[in-house]
């Protein structure tokens, strides 16, 4: 029978020097990263995201543990789709499995959690609170001027300024979480932009020889398309090269 969820939480922290509290918080993938480091400590920790937050962060560092299961010929799959969902039963499974092969392959050697991710602290994965609907005001019918309405209940002053609060670190969250949006969509355009200067770098190399290739000169279509359409975006972009890419969001979505 597996560790309990409180035995595995214990001995992450213990091992790693950091405080999380839930099983769901290793789904981010650093956690696990930095177990197999201190097997075989050979994991690049600078490439692992200590404070990922978003799915592509959770991508990344999973990225590198499959890399790692690769290098050493670990036979286990890594069910990442249901990883980075944070679920508990999920990851619960995998740490059990995870711990034990730990027991089965750790040397007993001396290892510096903390100095191997360069003191980075590992924060537990965030979660964006939902903004609720605005309190509405009462309405004037049936209400007396100077009177308070049979049964009603006056709104304290401190009511109103705890509201005023709770939005306030709800903006500050959101506007976080859009910041984290933009990171992805620079770092996936980022991704683009190495593709086309591969492609047009090897489709030199070929119009130098003579030759053509049709799969590369598809995919140039492809990035220098000016609209594409699908069934959710509407996406208007220049050619990679100008650095310029306005993605618009259906009228659907808001921020």
């Amino acid at each position: 029978m597996g560790e309990s969820r409180t035995e595995l939480i214990q001995w992450v922290n213990d091992l790693l020097q950091i405080n999380y509290t839930k099983v769901e918080q290793c789904g981010s993938g650093a956690a696990y990263c930095q177990i197999i480091d201190s097997i075989y400590g050979d994991i690049p920790m600078s490439r692992v995201k200590m404070n990922a937050r978003l799915e592509y962060e959770y991508l990344v560092n999973y990225k590198v543990l499959q890399n790692a299961f690769k290098a050493h010929k670990i036979d286990k799959p890594i069910l990442v789709e249901k990883l980075t969902k944070c679920k508990m039963q999920d990851n619960l499974e995998f740490l059990q499995w995870l711990k034990r092969f730990w027991e089965q392959n750790y040397g007993g050697h001396e290892y510096d959690p903390v100095a191997r991710r360069k003191g980075a602290p590992m924060e537990n994965p965030a979660t964006l609170a939902p903004v609720g609907a605005a309190p509405r005001a009462p309405s004037s019918a049936g209400v007396s001027r100077g009177k308070t309405p049979v049964g009603g209940a006056r709104i304290a002053p401190s009511a109103n300024a705890e509201q005023i609060a709770n939005l306030t670190a709800q903006m500050r969250e959101m506007s976080t979480h859009l910041e984290g949006l933009e990171k992805e969509r620079d770092f996936y355009f980022s991704k683009l932009r190495d593709i086309e200067i591969l492609a047009q770098q090897q489709i030199e190399v070929l119009e130098g020889q003579g030759k053509d290739d049709e799969t590369l000169r598809e995919i140039q279509k492809i990035l220098y398309s000016t609209e594409v359409r699908t069934d959710s975006f509407w996406y208007l972009t220049v050619p990679l090269s100008t650095n310029l890419c306005i993605w618009t969001l259906p009228s659907s979505v808001t921020l």
